[in-house]
Parts: structure tokens; C-alpha cells; sequence
């Protein structure tokens, strides 16, 4: 007398179509497939969203998987595996009993598994002669088997659909990147052009890119970053073939020499203080910039040179150098230094002489016409080792010294009295100046 298959489930749970479609597609196996049943679970696993499963239910499939004892899923033996819900929880990693329940039903719904229950529900084999298995009630691989193709197929088209998500990103991450380094450069080095308007264009593009986006909407934000940047690249390729190449470099140094806050002209002093190239220590020589202290700056001498940082400082005063640095960094985007001239000043000079270097041209910021390139020009001969900080500070130091001579000269009256009270300078700055030969006879009070 033959087995009856059973094709419904036992108890409350209903049959529906999409199960009967399942078995439909389960009893059509060649009889000699073969597959590996590790193979085709990275496959689904890799397929788990377009299939419906969800983590949990991966991890009961991979223990009924491990359950079937062989390591290929055929068409000639039994698929069924008939484990009871205790082993099947401790081979899932202690997952409790309602949970083992709800994803097995997932496992069943995606047609993964199929349900072969008994007569009263429960999960056994029927031996015969020889101790060959006659009848199994249990759980049904085969989808597994009959579908493996299918599951590759998937595997495939998600391994590729998340190369090109990445790659997408990938290419979002560069075109924001030179979008925003472009128009900086662009108004860093005053090229002509309509950088505010490309700022705005690059804000609205950004400002529509969620969080989580998918790749369609990713490339579509790329082709209009690109769009900007095609805009932006003509703009600046214009302006470099405009200039004149022989005249290049006269008019960097001219450049470098007007935005040098310690050289003086005759038409940008009023008395005419004679120029002092060597001052800031920008043209002077490595042996000279080596020679140099190589000690660290006091902290008072440089607040002394450099008073207009204390405007920017919490409370107005800088007791130690990270109320230094602090204070830097807030005069940083006034100056219109960028974030990334500050961060390769910094990486180049260390923190301290970077934010000493900032200082400084913010103490003579009104004669620097472009700050943040002037901050990578000094970077760049730091890098060479040609710039050291000491000179720049200890120039506008003299110049304090010499404001100060001149107050109290006695041609320099002021008044109904026709006098002037000193300017006082700290003991630190009169200090160091006595230490370095740079105080001025009648310079200090």
C-alpha cells in the first residue's frame, strides 16, 4: 500500500495558492540535479531582499540545512528533514519558541521550505526493512534545489545592483569634492567669475539628496554636480588662458610682495617706514630661516604682537595656547581662510605656529588682499622648510617699539598739555626683545 504526500498544512494554517504553486514547482525536479546545499544558501542569502526572508529565517534555513546530512541536495533521495522545534531553537542559536515560529512561517511563505505535516502535526520518519526511511513528516528542501538557478540568478543581479550603488557614491564623493575645491580655488585666487552663483547651484543640488538614497537618485545628483563642474572647470580653464604666461611669474611675486604685511611702500605709510623685505622671513634663505631660535615662542610675546586676536578670544583673553588656537579658529572664516588652507597650514607648521601664522596676518589683514592664499603661500615654504614664525612676530614687535618711540618723543605732543602718557608693554614682550637685540633705544617705558 502506497504513502499518501500531504500537500496541506496541519491545524489552523491555511493553503493557499502560492504554497500549492511551491510543491507545483518542487515535484518537477530532474532527477539527477544535483547542487551544493552551502552554495545555494549564499546565494539566497545574498537574495534575501528580493526574495522576502528575513535574517532570522536565514538562520532557521541554515539549520535545516544542517540537519540534511549529505552535502548535495539530489534528486533521487529524501529532502525532508524532521527536526523538533528544541533542536531546531538550539541549532538557531537559542532563539525562543514564538520567534522559531513566525520565521519558519516566512521560510514557508518566500517557498523556500515546504511544509510536509502528519496526521496530528508532529515531525517524525517512518523506518522499513533495512532501516531505510519509508515516510518523513517534517520540512521540504526541495524549492531549494528545484529553484537554485533561480537563486543564482538573483544572487547575481543584487551583487551587481550594489557594485553600481557603490560606485555611484564613489562618484558622488568625487564630484562633491571637486565642485567645492574649485569654486574655493576660484575665490581664493579672485578669478573672474560667478563663484556665489555655482555656491548656490551646488547647495541645491546637495540639499536634495536624502540620507539614504538609492542609486537611481544618486546618479541622477552626480549628472548635475557634473553639469556644475563642466560650468565651473571652463570658468577657471578661461581664466588661465587669459594670462599672459611670461608674466606669470612677475606677477606672483608682485602678489606676494603687496600681500607681505611687514613690507612697507612709501604709498602705504604715511611717514614712509623704509622697507624690510627680510622681516617676515617669506624671502628669506633656508641657512637664515635654520639659524633662526629654536625654541618655542612665549605665549605672551606672541599675544603682544598680536592684540587683534584678543578680540576674537573667549572673554577677551587668551591664558594658554589652546585659548590661542581656539581663538584662530574663530578668525579663521572671518579672514576668509578656508577650512582647508587652516587644515594643511596645520598639518604642515603643527597646530600652534599655525594658528601664530593666522594671527599674525590678521594683525595686518588690512594690507593682505588675499588671506587665504597668502596662508598657502607661507604653508607651501614651510613645507620647504624657507618660513619660520619668529620673524614674522618679532617684526611686529618693532613696529609696536617703534609706535611706542614715537608717542614718547619729545617732538610728539598731544593735548591741552601737550603731553602723552607711554605705552606700556608687558614684561614678557620686554623680555624677550632684551634677550633677542631687538628693543629700540627709547622703546620702552
Amino acid at each position: 500500500m502506497g504513502t499518501h504526500t500531504a500537500t496541506t498544512p496541519f491545524g489552523r494554517r491555511p493553503m493557499t495558492l502560492a504554497l500549492l504553486a511551491s510543491q507545483v514547482t518542487a515535484g518537477q525536479i530532474d532527477q539527477e540535479a544535483r547542487v551544493s546545499k552551502w552554495e545555494v544558501f549564499r546565494d539566497i542569502r545574498e537574495a534575501k531582499q528580493a526574495l522576502g526572508a528575513t535574517d532570522r529565517a536565514l538562520a532557521i534555513l541554515n539549520a535545516l540545512l544542517s540537519f540534511h546530512r549529505a552535502d548535495e541536495l539530489t534528486g533521487e533521495g529524501s529532502l525532508i528533514v524532521f527536526p523538533s522545534n528544541e533542536q531546531l531553537s538550539r541549532r538557531a542559536n537559542g532563539m525562543s519558541p514564538a520567534t522559531l515560529r513566525r520565521h519558519l512561517g516566512n521560510l514557508v511563505t518566500t517557498g523556500l521550505i515546504i511544509r510536509r505535516d502528519s496526521p496530528n502535526g508532529k515531525r517524525f520518519a517512518r523506518k522499513g526493512e533495512g532501516g531505510a526511511i519509508d515516510q518523513a513528516y517534517g520540512f521540504d528542501l526541495s524549492p531549494i534545489l528545484a529553484r537554485a538557478e533561480e537563486f543564482k540568478a538573483l544572487a547575481a543581479d543584487v551583487k551587481a545592483e550594489h557594485k553600481a550603488h557603490r560606485l555611484a557614491k564613489e562618484r558622488l564623493t568625487i564630484c562633491r569634492r571637486d565642485v567645492v575645491k574649485m569654486i574655493e580655488v576660484g575665490i581664493n585666487e579672485a578669478a573672474p567669475g560667478n563663484w556665489q552663483s555655482f555656491q548656490r547651484r551646488y547647495e541645491a543640488i546637495i540639499a536634495r539628496l536624502p540620507r539614504t538614497a538609492a542609486r537611481s537618485v544618486l546618479e541622477g545628483i552626480c549628472n548635475e554636480l557634473e553639469d556644475l563642474w563642466v560650468d565651473i572647470h571652463q570658468t577657471l580653464e578661461s581664466f588661465i588662458n587669459s594670462q599672459n604666461p611670461s608674466a606669470n611669474e612677475s606677477q606672483s611675486e608682485r602678489h606676494i610682495q603687496n600681500s607681505n604685511p611687514y613690507v612697507y611702500s612709501t604709498d602705504e605709510s604715511e611717514h614712509s617706514v623704509r622697507e624690510e623685505p627680510e622681516a617676515s622671513g617669506v624671502d628669506a634663505k633656508i641657512d637664515n630661516v635654520r639659524a633662526l631660535p629654536n625654541r618655542d615662542l612665549p605665549l605672551g610675546l606672541v599675544v603682544d604682537a598680536c592684540p587683534e586676536l584678543l578680540t576674537l578670544a573667549r572673554d577677551g583673553q587668551i591664558r594658554t595656547w589652546r585659548d590661542f588656537v581656539a581663538a584662530a579658529e574663530q578668525a579663521r572664516p572671518f579672514m576668509g581662510i578656508s577650512p582647508s588652507a587652516w587644515q594643511e597650514a596645520v598639518e604642515v607648521m603643527g597646530q600652534e605656529k599655525a594658528a601664530v601664522t593666522v594671527a599674525a596676518i590678521l594683525q595686518r589683514s588690512d594690507r593682505i588682499g588675499s588671506r587665504g592664499g597668502y596662508l598657502r603661500n607661507l604653508t607651501e615654504r614651510a613645507r620647504d622648510q624657507k618660513f619660520s614664525v619668529w620673524p614674522m612676530v618679532m617684526a611686529l614687535l618693532r613696529e609696536k617699539l617703534d609706535a611706542n618711540a614715537k608717542t614718547t618723543s619729545p617732538g610728539f605732543r598731544t593735548g591741552a598739555d601737550h603731553s602723552a602718557e607711554p605705552v606700556e608693554i608687558s614684561d614678557a614682550l620686554r623680555n624677550s626683545m632684551k634677550k633677542k637685540g631687538w628693543e629700540r633705544r627709547g622703546g620702552a617705558s
